[in-house]
């Protein structure tokens, strides 16, 4: 199953007049901690004329820094992704041992590394009784709790498309109840500080595309067609675990359609495009949009009645031409033999060899060398090597070159006698003969 989809975003500023632009900062790469495959990655920058420089942040996020030696009457910054939406289970991660409940530190090292996530500003009366509310209990499990605590961000604040700049205070988006994405993931990466874990704000991709399948327990059945916008959540730090995603504007865990570009300690440093500029008039434009690429068949999608006819003639195609050239194809398989006596045996049931097991394999190779393969080649050697075991274990084998010697007096015998029945007796006297083989 594959399913990729392009996502295209393209940022405009038009200016009233000619300007000097400064420095400009560029976040609209995908982080390297990005768990959704990546295909592909463009960015197109317009003027033409500047000088580009990629480079990681103090945090590992891409940027890039965009100088213009010349006067310039607009900019514009294209990005073209290509992705691979495969499934992403948001909980495979191990949390440690000692961290499973409610209670536990960073150790003294690993805080030191978390230092700038771990920063807290100060509460005021609203945050103080979200804290007190949200405490947890000593030796309560640490995921339930987290996942408990995005949901309750969640509940509390609706959500809305804000277009002023920066990001409110935890303490004003919960006066107001209502906030931006970014917004709500700020309050919950100061919550989740003042309560010990290290948390940091992440700027990135959202996309979401149309199910193949409408619920049919009156659950959400998701967009009625695929989307893509600038999105914002929080990833808490777990040891063992790393960086779990937490997305408040939906109360769930970050999946396959969160892509992050940038996670930081603080919002400013997350901006996807940040810079200075002379003062003037700006006309801004926004597009963004995703299309699906590549689909494969899948569980919830799976060949059209069509397709399958298709497929069907192209095995009978293929039929024809392996008769035609005399190719004849078998079956492989692995039949489990064991002994019908003390079965219980370390060496029939976990061992690689036994007192016994070597012998029996010995002998049962010998007759079907004698059956099948007579004058065959027998062979004692190294076979597989299973996931676990230091060596590898042993294989018997009988070869014979193909040609007059197969398939052997037998057999060829069997197919004589099948045929005669065929011809002389009819169904029924195939069936008398059966008892023969």
């Amino acid at each position: 199953m594959s399913l990729q989809v392009a996502l295209t975003h393209r940022t405009s500023y038009k200016y009233d007049r000619l300007i000097n632009l400064g420095l400009q900062v560029v976040r609209l790469r995908p982080a390297p901690h990005a768990r959704t495959p990546l295909i592909s990655y463009a960015m197109n920058v317009s003027p033409e004329e500047r000088f580009t420089n990629w480079q990681q942040d103090p945090f590992g996020n891409w940027m890039a820094r965009l100088v213009f030696p010349e006067r310039v009457d607009h900019f514009e910054v294209e990005v073209d992704l290509h992705v691979e939406m495969a499934s992403i289970n948001p909980f495979d991660f191990f949390i440690e041992e000692e961290c499973q409940e409610i209670g536990f530190e960073y150790d003294r090292a690993l805080k030191k590394d978390l230092r700038p996530y771990l920063l807290k500003r100060a509460a005021g009366p609203l945050l103080r009784n979200l804290i007190e509310k949200t405490r947890p209990e000593t030796g309560e499990v640490t995921l339930d709790w987290l996942v408990a605590t995005n949901q309750v961000v969640q509940q509390m604040v609706g959500y809305t498309v804000r277009m002023e700049p920066g990001v409110q205070t935890p303490e004003t988006t919960l006066k107001r109840a209502i906030g931006s994405c970014r917004d709500s993931a700020w309050l919950l990466v100061q919550l989740m500080r003042h309560h010990g874990f290290a948390a940091r704000f992440v700027s990135g991709y959202l996309i979401q595309l149309t199910v193949d399948q409408r619920s049919v327990d009156g659950g959400p059945d998701g967009p009625d067609e695929g989307f893509t916008d600038l999105h914002a959540w929080t990833e808490i730090y777990m040891p063992g675990a790393g960086w779990i995603e937490f997305d408040t504007t939906s109360g769930l865990l970050a999946a396959e359609g969160h892509i992050p570009l940038a996670a930081t300690p603080d919002p400013s440093s997350a901006a996807p495009i940040s810079g200075a500029l002379e003062p003037c008039e700006v006309t801004f434009g926004h597009e963004m949009s995703v299309e699906r690429t590549l689909e494969t068949p899948r569980v919830s999608a799976p060949y059209t009645v069509r397709q399958w006819a298709e497929v069907d003639a192209l095995g009978r195609e293929i039929d024809k031409r392996l008769e035609k050239g005399d190719v004849r194809l078998t079956m492989g398989g692995e039949p489990t033999f064991v002994a019908a006596s003390d079965r219980d045996a370390d060496e029939w049931n976990t061992g690689a060899v036994g007192p016994t097991k070597r012998a029996y394999a010995d002998k049962l190779i010998r007759r079907l060398r004698t059956k099948f393969a007579p004058n065959g080649l027998m062979h004692y050697g190294q076979g597989k090597r299973y996931p676990g075991e230091q060596l590898p274990r042993w294989v018997l084998q009988s070869a014979l070159r193909s040609g007059n010697h197969w398939p052997p007096p037998s057999l060829r015998q069997w197919h004589h006698r099948r045929r005669l029945t065929r011809s002389h007796h009819g169904p029924k006297g195939l069936k008398n003969l059966a008892g023969h083989r």
